[in-house]
């Protein structure tokens, strides 16, 4: 029998090694209501570990809020909140005022023996500053008893007395607006660290080793004004002190209980995962190698005595693609084409090539080229002394080398992948709008047909149907856009509700790599919902260069409301030349792109995400264009969140696939691209780029 050996990075390529912990293991972080690392309302100094991504609710008597809080630097926690306000004299259909903002917290100290650790933050630093507040907070532990301190403005200063120490430098600190207008919610909050006082706040947590159990009690100066503003009722606390218990359900899964003012109760539950964290591995598979077995036990088509063919059949059985290969003239030197179909980390998947090769290629061979290939794009060539020449120690790892990916000029072998054949998928699938001021979350339910017919390696046609179950979007009062600019995107509830059965894509696509640095993809089709048309993109990225430039072009016309083949008379070319920067800071990318958007505006968009090669992708972006903040409406300008979320292990089988979104707090029709097909293969390579095949460039030169 042939084990696989497991492998992690460049030194994992020779050597097995088995990864401790999964995307859902994650420590006892403590968050409160707001989102923000804290007790129950109030924030504290502490944060969670770098890269960890928390999701959660929270609700008491005049709030429910909704957040997703991320770890963006060991020294840096941002969040976005979706919280709503009790409002029994509202005209939405809930009864609640909605609102969306941003807030950060950055440490300035790390605890030591004799200083507590010191952070500032800011809620609402953009939004409507409803939920407005700054603050200063220390926290210190002292065995199990975590004590936190701060000073806060705004909401959190309550209705103290104590002056505020700006008003020295400049009395427009002394004076605090109380909200802005809902044209300019998207601009930077003008009311920092402004009002007339300040106030204290604070709290304890004590932690119950016994148990996974903290208890918590605060003390927060919150009036609640802005409520009153809105409630009828008027609510006033009746004492600023809460008290509560957080318990740990499960890995990464926490709950909270609690009496916040000694007038009401609270229930909060968060979800914590680590964005860093390698996924859990399985076993490799275990069978008999083709080496080991008669003709007469193999498949017709795969002949026993080329190596290439033994090769091929180990390589399938286990989840790899070959693609091509080619022995050299004096037989000491290969260069095979690989890629992989269901490892989540591409060395793993590296790892399992080098092995099947090393049993399978003629003696006489000394030195393998492996050309890595990923969705039809050749990234990367590593060069590897074959390691059953010599031990497998540090000395070998030196020999390994990584250079620009290439094509190989009539390879002596080529696979012949199956052609001609419709691979069909069926699933239950569900799509949802959030924060439509009538009710927060929208919704369908629905069956997903999908197709693929591949014509070669680098072609293939997709398509996709959606069958409505069950949908909420034709309860929506939104129908009818009240955008100035043509409605590229602010008309997509009535695709939603005629179209809520109907064809998603129905496209023609290729991709592949010239030379041994640009990648191109080319479309024509139904492109998604809204738009058909044909385009293309290019990238010139050189596999060891942290900078990538690329441009993409498409004409489309924007389609009818029932999805069907017809469309309505709006048509665009859009186009932009982008520019990407690998950083060398916690797997930052940047991404700008300049061009051309769906309503014909001009501008720049800003793409920051924290890439990983398990597949996570966390990040946000922005868009300014020629459109005036009163002619783009509400939110100002287009800005939102991204999630990419990998689901290997996730029903229990190896796979390559995740799930993306963007979250974008309002949807206008300005600064609008077409989804997936502009500025996409720099982030579609990510996990086959330099830096996800090697562990220590000390090693890899």
């Amino acid at each position: 029998m042939a084990k696989l050996p497991e492998s992690r990075g460049a030194s994992g390529l020779l050597r097995s090694s088995m990864v401790m912990g999964s995307l859902m293991a994650a420590p006892f972080v403590l968050g409160s209501d707001y989102g923000t690392t804290g007790l129950i309302d109030i924030p504290t100094a502490r944060m969670a570990n770098d890269g960890y991504l928390s999701v959660g609710a929270g609700y008491d008597r005049l709030h429910q809020s909704y957040y997703v809080t991320y770890q963006a630097l060991p020294w840096l926690e941002t969040t976005f909140r979706y919280s709503g306000t009790t409002d029994a004299s509202s005209a939405t259909a809930s009864g609640v005022y909605f609102d969306r903002n941003y807030a950060f917290k950055a440490r300035l100290l790390e605890e030591s023996d004799r200083l507590p650790q010191v952070a500032w933050g800011v809620r609402d630093v953009v939004g409507t500053g409803v939920f407005g507040a700054e603050y200063l907070v220390a926290s210190k532990a002292f065995g199990d008893l975590d004590v936190s301190l701060g000073v806060g403005w705004g909401r959190l200063s309550g209705d103290s007395r104590i002056s505020n120490p700006l008003g020295i430098l400049n009395d427009r600190f002394l004076v605090r607006p109380e909200s802005r207008g809902l044209v300019n919610t998207g601009t930077l909050n003008s009311s920092l660290f402004r009002g007339e006082s300040i106030g204290a706040f604070g709290g304890v947590s004590y932690s119950i080793k016994e148990w996974p159990l903290r208890l918590l009690l605060e003390y927060n100066p919150d009036q609640y004004k802005f409520a009153n503003r809105i409630d009828e009722s008027n609510y006033l606390p009746t004492s600023p002190i809460s008290y509560g218990f957080e318990f740990k359900l499960a890995s990464g899964v926490t709950i909270t209980l609690s009496n916040q003012h000694q007038d009401s109760f609270g229930l909060s539950i968060r979800s914590t995962f680590d964005t860093k964290a390698l996924p859990l591995k399985q076993k490799p598979p275990t069978f008999i190698s083709s080496l080991y077995l008669r003709q007469s036990q193999l498949p017709s088509q795969i002949n026993k005595k080329t190596w290439y063919d033994r090769l091929l059949y180990d390589v399938e059985r286990s989840g790899l693609l070959l693609v091509e290969g080619t022995l050299s003239a004096d037989q000491r030197s290969v260069e095979l084409v690989v890629g992989n179909s269901s490892y989540s980390v591409w060395s793993d998947a590296l790892g399992l090539h080098l092995a099947f090769a090393d049993l399978h290629l003629p003696v006489s061979v000394e030195t393998i080229y492996m050309v890595v290939e990923d969705g039809g794009h050749r990234t990367a060539t590593m060069t590897i002394p074959r390691p059953s020449y010599q031990p497998i120690d540090a000395d070998l790892l030196r020999g390994v080398r990584l250079h620009n990916g290439r094509t190989l000029h009539n390879p002596n072998h080529r696979t012949a992948f199956s052609t001609g054949k419709i691979i069909n998928t069926v699933g239950l699938n569900s799509r949802f709008q959030l924060f439509d001021p009538d009710d927060p979350a929208r919704y369908q339910l629905y069956l997903s047909v999908n197709s693929e017919f591949t014509i070669n390696n680098h072609w293939s046609v997709k398509s996709g149907l959606s069958i409505n179950l069950e949908t909420n979007f034709d309860e929506s009062k939104r129908l009818e856009s009240d955008s100035q600019l043509p409605n590229v995107r602010t008309g997509v509830v009535k695709y939603l509700t005629e179209g809520k059965t109907g064809i998603d894509f129905l496209l023609l696509e290729g991709r592949d790599t010239l030379g041994h640095s640009l990648h191109y993809r080319a479309f024509g089709g139904v492109l998604e919902e809204m738009y058909s048309g044909i385009g293309g993109e290019a990238l010139w990225w050189p596999s060891r260069s942290r900078f990538a430039f690329g441009v993409s072009l498409a004409y489309v016309k924007q389609r009818d409301y029932d999805k069907s083949f017809k469309h309505l008379d709006y048509e665009v070319l859009t186009g932009f030349v982008s520019g990407y920067w690998a950083t060398p800071w916690y797997n930052y990318d940047v991404g700008l792109h300049v061009g051309q958007y769906l309503a014909k505006d001009v501008g720049a968009t800003l793409d920051v995400r924290r890439t990983f090669r398990n597949g996570w992708q966390v990040g946000l972006f922005a868009t300014l264009t020629d459109v005036p903040f009163e002619t783009f409406g509400e939110g100002s300008f287009d800005k939102g969140l991204y999630f990419q979320v990998p689901i290997d292990n996730l029903f229990g089988n190896r796979t390559r696939s995740n799930l993306s979104t963007r979250i974008r707090p309002l949807l206008r029709d300005g600064g609008q691209r077409l989804e997936n097909h502009s500025g996409n293969i720099f982030w579609d390579l990510r996990q086959a780029r330099y830096d996800a095949l090697v562990i220590d460039e000390r090693l890899i030169r």
